[in-house]
């Protein structure tokens, strides 16, 4: 079981994972949080109902994995509109991310929050390492979190697609990217086995 999620009795997922991985996995979910930044009624007086009320961006992030992690909803990479199509376009997906950001930053902050919280409530059953144990619940969220620390990752290293990773992944080992694109790998293969447990 080493480095793979393998589906437990029941539902839900085990991965075995040593220090260094545990110290890995929490460091980047809470780069992550902190990249996502606090919910609107974080932000706002402490008034309870001010989420309801607290309408999301209209614009895009600035930050590249920002983008990468809340996408226009309606803009298509390939193409390229003109004229009234562009400008449709940026009013339905400015539209779009109004009411639905705020639920995606905070549905991506819990997930992200489980991660640190199931690594942290983790103890070690020898020196060195434990074996975490995810519900079924747990396991989806993990693999959100997954998802997005990957979509991060890539951001930052300009990968686009599968082409570039492998590229990537012939790097010298003096290249400073080296580490984060072993990271995106191997981040990769955990994602990977996870989605195998969930499916039926």
């Amino acid at each position: 079981m080493p480095g793979t999620f393998e589906p437990l009795p029941g539902g839900g997922a085990a991965v075995a994972l040593d220090d260094v991985e545990i110290s890995i996995i929490r460091s980047l979910a809470v780069q992550l949080m902190e990249l996502i930044g606090p919910g609107p009624a974080e932000e706002a007086s402490g008034d309870p109902l001010a989420e309801l009320f607290t309408e999301g961006p209209s614009e895009p992030p600035s930050d590249p994995v920002l983008r990468r992690l809340f996408p226009d909803a309606y803009s298509d990479p390939e193409a390229t509109p003109q004229g009234k199509e562009a400008e449709e376009q940026r009013a339905y997906s400015a539209e779009f991310r109004r009411y639905t950001e705020n639920d995606l930053r905070a549905a991506k902050r819990d997930n992200a929050l489980t991660v640190i919280r199931s690594l942290d409530a983790l103890a070690s059953e020898d020196e060195g390492g434990a074996v975490l144990k995810l519900s079924p619940d747990e396991s989806q969220k993990w693999l959100g979190a997954l998802n997005d620390l990957r979509l991060a990752i890539g951001s930052r290293l300009e990968i686009n697609d599968e082409d570039d990773s492998d590229l990537l992944f012939h790097l010298p080992d003096e290249d400073p990217r080296k580490p984060m694109v072993m990271a995106y790998l191997w981040l990769g293969g955990l994602q990977e086995t996870l989605v195998s447990t969930l499916m039926p």
